[in-house]
């Protein structure tokens, strides 16, 4: 009778880890695809080097930035 216990119980403890839930595995990240290298114009890359010079940054650079290009 013991040995019918201790095999029972052997066998349910075997069963219950074989019908545990594994966890799922994580999805995978959707690819990105690489984004293209900025072209700047002449003019661009001369209003950013006046604004460099001026020591501008945030708001100010932008406003000047704007400014420049358009002229």
């Amino acid at each position: 009778m013991k040995s019918a216990f201790f095999a029972l119980v052997a066998v349910s403890l075997l069963t219950g880890s074989a019908l545990a839930q594994t966890p799922a595995a994580p999805a995978a990240a959707p690819t990105v695809p690489a984004k293209a290298p900025v072209v700047r114009t002449a003019k661009s890359l001369d209003c950013s080097k006046e604004a460099d010079a001026k020591s501008l940054h945030g708001k100010p650079r932008k406003h000047f930035m704007s400014s420049c290009k358009k002229a």
